[in-house]
């Protein structure tokens, strides 16, 4: 297989936690990755450690200009975009706040990366995915998702809701739509920042596997969605929570 045959997955957020994940198990799969990233310091790094199969390219998904440039950059450099990973968000405790406890200011913020990213990157992903033929994208919503009694939450449940329009917005081009909801998982940024008391409270009393998650365990199902394994699966979301919440 050429290189420019072999599959090309944008992600979001990608120089760090669960977005750096999905791209070492992807280039492990013979996919190219570009990641995507705010920083542009440790999109280089992870690319430089990942390899030459990995593209750091600066995006800010909150600015549409941004997001334009990064996938102009990304399709320049691999020729195609196969799969639109949206990854980047605002989360951690300081989003976990009632919903009047956070002013204008603040909502603006969250909604414009963690609502209006997905769509500005679906939207200038949009062609290239076309053109792959089999183009799929992977939304992160999350377990808060579900009960949606904070900030951060009701943007999660605005992702889920954006899987479903753009499933339906998108099938016509042949491009399939999903989500993963993931539970509290090991990443850096969540581990520091989420109190011990509280994760243990959450894995006691709301789990059925009794332990935090693990970004390895996203990887499977994220495989999954990005492969023809998945073929006739659109619109859906996955929850990897070790058992939370149940729902019928």
């Amino acid at each position: 297989m050429t290189g420019q045959d072999r599959r090309v997955a944008f992600i979001t957020g990608g120089a760090r936690g669960i977005g750096r994940v999905f791209a070492e198990a992807l280039v492990q799969d013979g996919v190219r990755v570009v990641l995507a990233d705010v920083d542009p310091a440790a999109g280089e790094a992870a690319a430089g450690e990942i390899g030459p199969d990995a593209l750091a390219v600066v995006c800010d998904t909150a600015d549409e200009a941004s997001v334009d440039r990064a996938v102009a950059l990304a399709a320049d450099r691999f020729g195609r975009i196969d799969i639109l990973i949206n990854n980047a968000a605002r989360h951690l405790m300081a989003w976990s706040r009632p919903v009047t406890e956070i002013g204008s200011a603040g909502w603006r913020e969250i909604l414009d990366v963690n609502v209006l990213g997905v769509v500005n990157c679906a939207r200038a992903c949009r062609p290239h995915l076309r053109a792959s033929g089999a183009g799929t994208v992977l939304n992160m919503s999350s377990v808060s998702g579900f009960s949606a009694t904070d900030v951060y939450g009701i943007t999660k449940l605005a992702v889920r809701g954006l899987t479903l329009a753009l499933a339906k917005e998108f099938a016509g081009d042949g491009i399939r739509v999903n989500c993963l909801a993931p539970g509290p998982m090991d990443s850096e940024s969540a581990v520091a920042d989420l109190p011990e008391s509280l994760l243990r409270s959450f894995i006691e009393d709301k789990q059925l596997i009794k332990r935090q998650g693990r970004m390895a365990d996203l990887v499977g199902a994220m495989r999954f969605f990005c492969s023809a394994d998945s073929a006739f699966v659109t619109g859906e979301t996955l929850v990897v929570g070790g058992g939370h919440p149940l729902r019928l």
